[in-house]
């Protein structure tokens, strides 16, 4: 990089897109899991000033592209997740707007988040989840279930807390730094982000 970011700040905070992708939260059969799963996950991973930005919407390919245009064109969103339809299913359409609205695709973000998933069950090969760059915005396809979420951002741990798998998140402060976010830290008991020793700063990653 030839400039250092700028740490994220109250005036400028990490802003984040999280996005619910579901028939039935959205039009109110049962309230939405995702976005308060995100938000809790968020509130205890971060150490640096941040907002977000919330949606809730259907399995319409459509409306998720214009979102996830909307929330890195207009919103500014640093980062912007989903959660839902990655499935096989006929309405998982996730992918397919996430790939149309990306410039460059970064399928290594979905490689681990299904291996991570597989510790668990085999259906995990089944996950369509994928990541791409838009801007100087990082998309990423996150499950749909908290439980989930929370295993593919921070990692799996065994009974006393130890970390045996690194989750996702630990990449994507560097990811950020890289497009041209804010210098991201986070809670390195919930998840310490990597960086290079050229990139690390003093006192990051509390």
């Amino acid at each position: 990089m030839s400039n250092s970011p700028v740490a994220a700040s109250a005036e400028h905070p990490f802003v984040i897109g999280l996005v619910s992708i579901s028939d039935r939260a959205s039009s109110g059969v049962y309230a939405d899991q995702g976005i308060p799963a995100l938000l809790d996950w968020f509130g205890s991973a971060l150490a640096c000033p941040w907002r977000a930005e919330q949606r809730l919407i259907a399995d319409e390919r459509l409306q998720i592209e214009r979102t996830l245009i909307e929330l890195a064109d207009k919103a500014g969103c640093h980062l912007i997740v989903t959660t839902g339809g990655t499935g096989p299913a006929p309405r998982d359409v996730t992918p397919e707007a996430t790939l149309a609205v990306g410039g460059r695709e970064m399928p290594g973000f979905g490689e681990e988040m299904r291996r991570i998933s597989r510790h668990f069950v085999p259906t995990a090969i089944l996950s369509r989840q994928t990541a791409v760059i838009r801007g100087k915005s990082l998309i990423i396809n996150l499950p749909g279930q908290p439980k989930a979420i929370r295993e593919t951002l921070e990692g799996l741990r065994d009974a006393e807390g130890n970390l045996l798998v690194e989750g996702i998140f630990a990449a994507v402060p560097y990811c950020i730094d890289l497009i041209g976010g804010p210098f991201i830290e986070t809670n390195s008991a919930v998840c310490k982000a990597f960086r290079p020793k050229s990139a690390a700063r003093p006192n990051g990653n509390l």
